[in-house]
């Protein structure tokens, strides 16, 4: 059984999900974290069907309860929110789950033009769960929803090159333009954009980038804050909130450990430019998939 001292569990397609685990730290600096990048499969959200993300996500959520005896889980993407969370609450009814989706109802509440950008993969643009979204606060806003082929998978191969010296060129910025510039206009005047929603974790990493676009007047939401308060409040009800003398008792390289299905050094060189993290947090690892009969069940 899960105590107060077992580790958070947290999971992504790939890297992005670290944007979420950088929250979850700021909200619950006593607490252990295991961190699970797909990056193997990675990206969910441009190309793979929702049979593969949930047969990927119960696969990783045995396996962090298995091997890491975690007593939560944060699914760190939206695609996999999307496509799998309710399967998974079904399959693991004891695991406590939270998922993340795009900030939609809190986009509408603070637009002022009523005008809302949503920028996602293009399974999260499909998924039902955005369209009950839309459904459920467009009469607030007006949404416009753009699915961003290929900038994910671009936010992934970054972490392996250097930083470039004009920003302005690289792949990251080219693709941020292309698509801002399919959403429409941005700005603070009647019938323009004047917020954006990331909805894709790995968005947040881009945020220079977006901002530099799009200006200092429009307002970027993602759900990282919110996704950490959700995650206290769901272990204080269950009385698993961590004590401090719960982090004193971890050494430094137990509280928070990085693992990838992916190249390790992808997951080394994020972990250090995004979380300012020691290459000795990361590991590689394995994750088979669950049986058809399992995921049917």
């Amino acid at each position: 059984m899960p105590t107060t001292s077992s580790p958070i569990g947290i999971f992504d397609s790939g890297v992005g999900g670290l944007s979420v685990l950088q929250a979850l730290r700021h909200e619950l600096p006593h607490e252990s974290f295991v961190y699970l990048a797909d990056s193997g499969n990675a990206p969910y959200g441009d190309a793979r069907g929702d049979a593969f993300v949930q047969e990927r996500t119960l696969a990783i959520a045995q396996h962090l309860c298995e091997r890491h005896g975690i007593k939560i889980l944060v699914i760190a993407c939206n695609t996999a929110t999307a496509a799998a969370v309710e399967m998974l609450r079904a399959q693991m009814p004891e695991l406590p789950v939270i998922g993340v989706e795009p900030a939609i109802k809190p986009a509408s509440f603070s637009s002022q033009t009523h005008h809302v950008g949503v920028m996602a993969t293009r399974g999260t643009v499909g998924s039902q769960r955005v369209a009950r979204l839309v459904a459920e606060h467009g009469q607030r806003a007006r949404f416009h929803l753009q699915a961003c082929d290929g900038l994910a998978k671009a936010i992934e191969r970054s972490t392996e090159q250097p930083l470039p010296q004009q920003p302005e060129t690289s792949e990251i910025r080219a693709l941020c333009a292309k698509y801002t510039s399919a959403l429409g206009s941005f700005g603070l005047k009647t019938g323009q954009m004047d917020t954006l929603v990331l909805g894709c974790t790995h968005y947040v990493f881009v945020k220079d980038e977006l901002r530099a676009l799009l200006g200092p007047d429009i307002q970027l939401l993602d759900t990282g804050a919110p996704v950490a308060r959700q995650t206290r409040r769901m272990l204080e009800q269950r009385a698993l909130l961590a004590r401090e003398t719960d982090e004193r008792q971890l050494a430094p390289a137990q509280q928070i450990r990085l693992v990838t299905t992916g190249a390790l050094p992808a997951l080394e060189a994020a972990a250090q430019r995004w979380l300012e993290l020691p290459a000795s947090c990361c590991s590689h690892v394995d994750v088979s998939s669950p049986s058809a009969l399992a995921i049917a069940a």
